[in-house]
């Protein structure tokens, strides 16, 4: 059975780590705009319009694009049009 000061200590804990979630919830520091585009993007991709990064990669990998593991979603979607 856990005493007083044990449970005292394991609120403290949850309200330190319920506070650190919720300070670090970047997407609803975006604004608006942004977080629009993003949820239009991801939609895409579910849909299957839109390649996602994962695939962007295989291709890149197989057209042997340098520096593709560095690259975001984007740059390899330019690299992967510029090279075919």
């Amino acid at each position: 059975m856990a005493t007083t000061k044990q449970r005292a200590a394991a609120k403290r804990n949850v309200k330190k780590a319920q506070s650190a979630a919720k300070s670090q919830q970047t997407l609803k520091k975006l604004p608006s705009r942004t977080r629009t585009a993003l949820g239009k993007e991801s939609a895409a991709v579910q849909r299957g319009d839109q390649p996602t990064r994962k695939e962007l990669y295989e291709r890149a990998r197989k057209l042997d694009i340098p520096g593709r593991s560095r690259m975001g979603k984007a740059e390899l979607k330019r690299a992967v049009s510029r090279a075919s």
